[in-house]
């Protein structure tokens, strides 16, 4: 199989998009590298799993942290193929209501923990003249919405910065592909205070199954953007 012993680093690996991606991947033979903050929720993940897999508790808006876990990472496998950025969260809020601690939070995890993950696993796989970034946008990094607009400064940055650096890293055989999903049933709508029907939402599955496609696709094939939404709510 195309993915057997590629080294695949999942960061946001215990949430809904992530952990259905992991388990997904834990038969195809790759060795994962799974990241979250809560170091319990990770070993439970793993104990799940078969094949070789590291877990690395990581704050990923430290970028000292993220430094660390690719330094792991390298010391235990040798190389990274993959960095998926599946982790985040939302605020979701009028704009006159966002207070600077919302915005920071925001900034501080979408759009800097993607950037310090991104960057430090570019740099690795430049080195080597290989791999593939999959960054978890959403579609409110693609489209405006009321009530998102710090989270949405978050996504739009996120594919700022990624459209620049694969320019950057074209050359070296690198592709990153962005992921504008429509609302994902999971976890990330359990915090957020607005009315929503999840039962016509997108399911994790979904969300896991295009990235799973994208990973497996032919080594000349780079899909640059994929964009699912839900048939109750679509964005053009």
């Amino acid at each position: 199989m195309m993915l057997q012993d590629k080294v695949i680093v999942i960061v946001g690996a215990t949430g809904g998009i992530g952990s259905t991606l992991t388990r997904q991947l834990s038969s195809t033979g790759a060795r994962l590298v799974l990241v979250a903050r809560d170091g319990e929720s990770l070993a439970a993940l793993a104990n799940e799993l078969s094949g070789e897999v590291l877990t690395v508790p990581t704050d990923i808006t430290q970028s000292q942290q993220v430094d660390a876990l690719i330094q792991r990472t390298i010391a235990q496998f040798g190389q990274i193929d993959v960095l998926v950025n599946a982790a985040g969260a939302g605020i979701l809020k009028a704009y006159n209501t966002i207070e600077s601690a919302d915005l920071d939070a925001m900034l501080d995890l979408n759009l800097k923990g993607c950037f310090y993950t991104t960057q430090a696993a570019a740099k690795e796989m430049q080195k080597r003249k290989s791999g593939h970034i999959c960054n978890v946008v959403g579609i409110l990094g693609k489209h405006s919405m009321p009530m998102a607009a710090a989270y949405s400064a978050s996504k739009f940055g996120v594919v700022g910065f990624s459209k620049c650096i694969a320019e950057e890293l074209k050359r070296f055989g690198v592709k990153i592909t962005l992921f504008y999903f429509g609302g994902i049933d999971s976890s990330f709508w359990d915090k957020v205070n607005l009315k929503v029907d999840r039962s016509k939402m997108l399911s994790c599955e979904t969300a896991a199954n295009a990235i799973f496609y994208a990973l497996s696709a032919e080594p000349q094939a780079i899909p640059m953007e994929i964009n699912i939404q839900p048939e109750s709510h679509l964005f053009f």
